[in-house]
């Protein structure tokens, strides 16, 4: 990214709120923010790891939604559908029952992140299996599952902008 440059991540923000990010990037101060912030990278490594996790928000929050299917890390998902997570729901005729598959894919960076961005992304995606668009009702439920889920999408975008100025991971 070049100096001054607005973040692909930050679209949509205030102007205001961007530019005082690229300030940040620019003085080199933002790593030192969020490490200050979130000091430690989560310990969810392996997809059965990630599957427990998800599962248990699954179960706290969304009781009646189908059981998950498949869980996993994917190093493909950023670069190829420009995505840090995907949920899926397939549909299947099995006999004479509908048999539906929900699975969540969470791309690989979020593995050397802190357990509040993981914990973001999964919510997230969860939500989309009650709410399809990015609307009121979508956000309601990401704010009911994580209080601060407007927050830790911001410092997630905000750490995203300075992996892509710097190239330089934090955790």
């Amino acid at each position: 990214m070049k100096p001054n440059a607005p973040s692909k991540y930050l679209a949509g923000y205030p102007l205001a709120l961007v530019e005082q990010v690229q300030r940040l990037i620019d003085q080199d101060q933002l790593a030192g923010v969020l490490l200050r912030k979130y000091p430690a990278p989560h310990g969810v490594r392996t997809d059965k790891a990630l599957y427990a996790y998800v599962s248990e928000i699954k179960n706290t929050h969304l009781r009646n939604a189908g059981p998950l299917s498949k869980v996993m890390f994917d190093g493909k998902l950023q670069i190829i559908q420009h995505a840090l997570g995907m949920h899926t729901t397939i549909a299947r005729v099995q006999g004479a029952k509908l048999q539906a598959k929900r699975e969540v894919r969470v791309a690989s960076v979020f593995k050397d992140m802190p357990e509040a961005f993981l914990r973001m992304i999964v919510v997230h995606e969860l939500a989309h299996f009650k709410a399809r668009d990015h609307d009121k009702a979508f956000y309601q439920l990401c704010l009911r599952m994580e209080p601060a889920y407007h927050q830790l999408e911001f410092d997630v975008r905000a750490y995203l902008s300075h992996l892509d100025a710097t190239g330089q991971p934090l955790w």
